[in-house]
């Protein structure tokens, strides 16, 4: 007989006199299957007992298997729990990439039960995904498959960053099927398949999949789980993350084995658990956890920066890796790698039990991992910026299509026009180390500026060079004006900023960079030389001076900015400004001699000469306007054709 099976009629009659609890209990205690729960209403109407008996009988049979299902519930919970702390276990002791990524799919698998689990990652110089990593594969064309942006599921969810399923592969049409994946996707046999998206802020990196070769329907929280799983493998992105965070994975470690010791608290370590894993995986920040935390505590939690905590606290609890109470509140460190980052402080709450304690432990070890992440994050987007406008400046790479889809990447639009920017502090400094330092702060200062500018900015000869769009109505002196403001303000110290004049096409004409970028360093040059440190100008900004600097030799340009109005106005009503002018400074600026130059009446030559005032402004006769006026009605008789 079945250790399921219920007590005979004699022990039912005993139980009757019991209760019609008692049954229940001992199968709940014996951890029976769900069908032994019908036995004892069975065995009493058997029996032959009054009819009241056995409706409590069935109240207390629904009673026993809600609570069943409700242990069975918390007991799955715990094993997923679980298995997302060893697998982070297991990738703090793991340095090979492979081994990380193998971990993580061979986890998902078991744990999902599926026969098939995979991941894809995005290969950025052929512009496609490929199979990274394969579990339970037996077909070698599935496994060396390549899918192109937007082919195939894996396309739909890289394309909305979100997790899609489907119970049946090839009668879905909501993604573009192709012949290659799908004879890939037959060889396997594979029917119902789920994908997760691999997520490093808003930018999907790749694809986790678990799939079945029978039609299946996935559960909202197996999708969970396996997008928990995902987000773990993102980590990957960026290798020091795995080194700087070991330490916080450790202490997860051990707060698990905590957890599974102490099954009373299980419950709330689930809740918190699934509130931090969904603050994690919708990208929530430092202060989303705080919150999530206060609600969890009833009390008041906030993110410190760490030279505004209580030091000997912060450092007490940064030594022991536990929160230490200060006064009414308590403070746990928010450390990695040896590197305080920060303090979560629980305000007003004396009375913390282990439990409590542990929670805030947790969550700000879940702080440090976020912080970590985004710092890496952001530091893998400079350098990226940075290669790229490396690549630009020294025409290494002149495909415009790779050149495109690398700026895209970036959110940056290469067909736009643009302004490049030579920034260069002009603070001195103590030594050698406190140089460093402050070209580090530069760069930091101009890589932000670019990213939120849709631009480009690396290091370069001791400074940094910027490539920014211009907006409409903008022109490259506001740019460099408002540019050098920016870094000075962020730095603390004077910057100077020399701008090139606009450039357009830079994907198809990638030499172009460098050559503004030469300008641009003229420009800075010549304000270091002329006492203007800390300010910003382009090479308009010089006048006839900008001809020199400018690195195309701008001569229309200049011509146009100093006495294009008079040009326009001769062109639109047929005068001879520009004749008068010519005159007149011929003749030594004396209104007398021009109208016999000219053989007008002098009222004639005044009247001409307050026109142009109008024209060019009143100071157009002061020594430095004049000088650039007459060089530009030079330039202006040089370049155009010769009167009949």
């Amino acid at each position: 007989m079945s250790r399921d099976h219920v007590q005979s009629p004699q022990r039912s009659g005993q139980a009757a006199a019991t209760g019609p609890e008692a049954p229940f209990l001992e199968l709940l205690a014996r951890s029976a299957s769900a069908d032994a729960y019908e036995q004892p209403v069975l065995l009493a109407r058997a029996e032959g007992l009054a009819p009241e008996r056995i409706a409590a009988l069935e109240r207390a049979k629904r009673l026993a298997l809600r609570v069943r299902s409700e242990m069975e519930g918390r007991r799955r919970r715990e094993a997923e729990l679980s298995a997302l702390f060893e697998t982070a276990h297991d990738l703090a002791g793991l340095r090979d990439l492979d081994a990380v990524l193998q971990a993580i799919v061979q986890r998902a698998r078991s744990l999902l039960g599926t026969d098939v689990a995979y991941l894809t990652l995005h290969d950025e110089a052929e512009g496609d995904t490929y199979m990274r990593v394969t579990e339970g594969s037996v077909a070698a064309r599935f496994q060396q498959l390549r899918l192109g942006m937007g082919e195939g599921l894996g396309g739909l969810v890289a394309q909305t960053a979100r997790p899609y399923v489907t119970p049946d592969y090839f009668n879905d049409e909501r993604f573009q099927h192709t012949r290659i994946i799908d004879g890939g996707v037959r060889d396997e046999g594979l029917v119902a398949i789920l994908g997760v998206p691999l997520m490093i802020g808003p930018q999907v990196i790749g694809v986790l999949f678990a799939a079945d070769r029978r039609a299946r329907v996935f559960e909202r929280e197996q999708i969970a789980l396996l997008g928990s799983f995902a987000a773990l493998a993102a980590a990957i992105d960026t290798a020091n993350l795995l080194t700087e965070t070991r330490s916080a994975l450790d202490r997860l470690a051990r707060a698990n084995e905590i957890i599974r010791d102490r099954s009373g608290v299980i419950e709330r370590a689930s809740d918190v658990h699934d509130r931090l894993a969904e603050l994690v995986l919708r990208g929530g920040g430092v202060h989303d956890v705080a919150a999530a935390v206060s609600q969890v505590l009833d009390g008041t939690v906030e993110f410190a920066e760490a030279e505004v905590t209580p030091a000997v606290a912060l450092e007490a609890s940064r030594a022991e890796g536990h929160a230490v109470r200060h006064g009414d509140d308590w403070i746990a460190a928010v450390a990695a790698g040896g590197e305080l980052l920060g303090a979560l402080v629980l305000r007003g709450h004396p009375g913390l039990d282990p439990v409590d304690q542990r929670t805030l432990e947790r969550a700000a070890m879940v702080t440090s991992l976020l912080l970590l992440a985004r710092r890496s994050a952001a530091e893998a987007e400079q350098r990226v910026r940075g290669e790229l406008l490396d690549d630009l400046l020294d025409a290494r790479d002149r495909d415009p299509r790779l050149l495109r889809e690398r700026a895209w990447r970036l959110h940056a639009d290469l067909d736009a026009t643009h302004v490049v920017l030579a920034a260069r502090l002009d603070g001195a400094a103590a030594d050698a180390d406190q140089e460093a330092s402050a070209r580090r702060r530069l760069w930091s200062a101009a890589s932000h500026l670019a990213a939120t500018r849709h631009g480009l900015a690396a290091a370069r000869d001791g400074g940094t060079v910027l490539l920014l769009p211009l907006d409409p109505g903008d022109t490259a002196t506001t740019l460099a004006r408002r540019t050098a403001g920016q870094l000075g303000t962020a730095v603390h110290e004077p910057v100077t900023v020399g701008a090139s004049a606009p450039v357009e096409s830079l994907a198809d004409h990638p030499d172009v960079v460098g050559a503004a970028y030469a300008e641009g360093q003229r420009c800075l040059d010549a304000l270091r030389l002329l006492g203007r440190a800390g300010e910003g100008a382009a090479a308009e900004d010089f006048g006839f001076l900008g001809l020199l600097l400018a690195g195309d030799r701008d001569i229309s340009g200049f011509v146009g900015r100093t006495i294009g109005p008079v040009v326009a106005y001769d062109e639109r009503r047929g005068t001879d400004l520009l004749h008068t002018l010519d005159a007149y400074f011929a003749c030594g600026m004396s209104p007398a001699r021009t109208k016999d130059e000219l053989h007008v009446h002098v009222n004639t030559v005044a009247q001409r000469l307050e026109r142009v005032g109008r024209l060019l402004g009143d100071d157009w006769q002061s020594p430095a306007r004049a000088l650039e006026i007459q060089l530009a009605l030079r330039l202006h008789r040089l370049s155009s054709p010769a009167r009949p």
